[in-house]
């Protein structure tokens, strides 16, 4: 049995044995929660995302911006999310969301790409220029130092403290044009700790985001990177490899790949002229 911490929303705690070779110890173990968020969109269901609670709006905003929808935060009329009574007693949070008048999305192709891009029912080349037909390659002539990396990881690790607890949650990190932190989110998911960090950019009136460099824990895939290129981010870093598709979309939007971060070295992947000294 899992329980929540009401002092920390990304964190549960659950019983647990454990072994150490010599014999068993029973005890409690924070972990990361996981919970289903159902978003409706003009009143009718979008999808439901497994996602850590928490930033919830911002979720849904990024969501929003990285499928096509919104533009700025002007074109959400309303959005709010409460707890919706189940028939076997439970409840079930739903995220609401309303489009400013004019805006009339196409909900069926919408749950359609939703399936496809998170089922890998798509080509890589047909994923590729959907993302590009959606988001012009980038016009930013921002270029960064080599420098200007190491310290990256660090701050964002910082500002885990779910992950601290619990070392099941990824991150998602926002800097601005020197090296400062902006955001930090943190999620079971990638997609959605990105998605969380571009819906705050989207609600702070920042998107497009030129000039800025987005940082997330693990591998850099394909989804991330037409993330970033819907909200204009030039730079995605990850301590961890990218993907082929990955690479490929970055290379074709003008976006910089920074993989394997760690320790102050990295090797660079796509629009390498961005970081000096890669070209």
């Amino acid at each position: 049995m899992s329980r929540s911490d009401e002092h920390e929303p990304g964190v549960g705690s659950a019983e647990r044995a454990r072994f150490d070779g010599r014999g068993w110890r029973s005890g409690e173990d924070a972990v990361a929660r996981e919970e289903p968020l159902a978003i409706e969109l003009h009143g009718e269901p979008l999808a439901v995302l497994m996602r850590t609670p928490g930033h919830d709006e911002e979720l849904a905003l990024g969501l929003l911006l990285a499928e096509g929808l919104v533009a700025s935060r002007a074109d959400v009329a309303s959005l709010h999310r409460e707890s919706v009574a189940r028939a076997d007693g439970g409840e079930e949070n739903v995220l609401r969301a309303v489009l400013r008048p004019g805006l009339a999305p196409d909900l069926a192709a919408l749950r359609r790409n939703l399936y496809a891009s998170t089922s890998c029912g798509v080509c890589g080349k047909a994923t590729l220029e959907g993302a590009l037909r959606a988001a012009p390659p980038l016009e930013d002539d921002a270029r960064f130092a080599a420098g200007f990396f190491a310290p990256l990881a660090p701050r964002m690790a910082a500002a885990q403290p779910a992950f601290a607890r619990s070392g099941g949650l990824h991150a998602a990190a926002l800097f601005g044009p020197q090296g400062e932190l902006l955001v930090a989110r943190e999620d079971v998911g990638r997609h959605n700790a990105v998605d969380k960090v571009i819906g705050w950019g989207l609600g702070e009136g920042r998107v497009p985001l030129a000039g800025h460099v987005l940082l997330v824990s693990g591998r850099l895939s394909f989804e991330i990177v037409q993330k970033a290129l819907a909200a204009r981010i030039p730079v995605v870093a990850a301590v961890s490899a990218p993907s082929s598709l990955a690479v490929e979309l970055a290379t074709r939007a003008r976006i910089a790949l920074v993989a394997f971060l760690r320790a102050g070295s990295f090797n660079v992947y796509g629009e390498r002229r961005r970081v000096e000294g890669a070209e």
